[in-house]
C-alpha cells in the first residue's frame, strides 16, 4: 500500500499567533498516526516561486491523510493556520511499496 503525504507551503503572516496553530495541529496529527518528515528547516529555491515554510507529513495511506485533513479536529486547527498564514496544502499519494 502506498503512503499518503500532506504537503503544505506556508507564508506566516502573523508570527505572534502562528504558534497557536502548531499547538493545535500536533495532537490531531498524533491521533492519526502521522509522522512529520519536514517541518520548516532550511530551504533553497532552485526553480520557480516558493513560500517561506514547508511541511511534509507522512500517513499510513493516502486515504488516511485525506481523512485526517477533512476531520473536524483538523479543520478546527486549519482555521487558525488560515487566520495566521497564507498556504497551499496538498494531499499526495506516495509510491506503492513493493
Amino acid at each position: 500500500m502506498a503512503k499518503g503525504y500532506l504537503i503544505a507551503h506556508i507564508t506566516v503572516t502573523d508570527p505572534e499567533n502562528y504558534p497557536k496553530y502548531i499547538k493545535a495541529d500536533g495532537p490531531v496529527f498524533e491521533k492519526w498516526g502521522a509522522k512529520f518528515v519536514v517541518r520548516g528547516g532550511d530551504c533553497t529555491l532552485v526553480e520557480g516561486t516558493t513560500r517561506e515554510r514547508h511541511v511534509v507529513i507522512e500517513f499510513e495511506s493516502y486515504e488516511k491523510a485525506l481523512a485526517c485533513y477533512n476531520s473536524p479536529d483538523y479543520q478546527a486547527a486549519a482555521k487558525l493556520r488560515q487566520a495566521y498564514a497564507q498556504s497551499e496544502v496538498l494531499v499526495v499519494e506516495g509510491i506503492p511499496e513493493a
